[in-house]
């Protein structure tokens, strides 16, 4: 009589940790799903990012940093600045930007400003795109 109790006992042991590691494991590849999604979030929101590419010793370059200083831009508007002359890795994000937004790679110069959808190439553009965003 024992042995008939022990058995569905066993049994209903062996079902509740199944069905304990069954739902454990889907809850791990839902979180998993949601860290990816988060993860695809981010990396628009990357894409997004304003850039301003510049070259150490550029002439224009100075001019842009000059007007960003002077009106206090970077208070206003968040980008970041990367330098290509360089930095080998930046100027290879240049190039993928440039191509992004259907640029000739061969003759990019720099002031280069990515607005996370436009492309924007000197002193001038630079400026008046930065003026637009401080002064609305």
């Amino acid at each position: 009589m024992k042995n008939k109790t022990m058995i569905p006992l066993i049994l209903l042991i062996v079902v509740v940790i199944a069905s304990f590691f069954l739902l454990t494991g889907n809850n791990e590849k839902e979180n998993d799903l949601g860290d990816q999604m988060k993860d695809e979030v981010k990396d628009e929101v990357k894409d997004e990012q304003i850039i301003l590419f510049y070259g150490d010793g550029c002439p224009h370059c100075e001019i842009v940093d000059e007007y960003v200083e002077e009106n206090n831009v970077e208070e206003q508007v968040s980008f970041l600045h990367k330098e290509v002359y360089n930095n080998q890795n930046n100027a290879e994000e240049l190039r993928e930007k440039a191509e992004y937004c259907g640029l000739q790679t061969n003759s990019i110069g720099v002031p280069f400003l990515f607005t996370g959808s436009d492309c924007l190439i000197g002193d001038r553009n630079v400026i008046d795109f930065f003026s637009s965003k401080i002064n609305k």
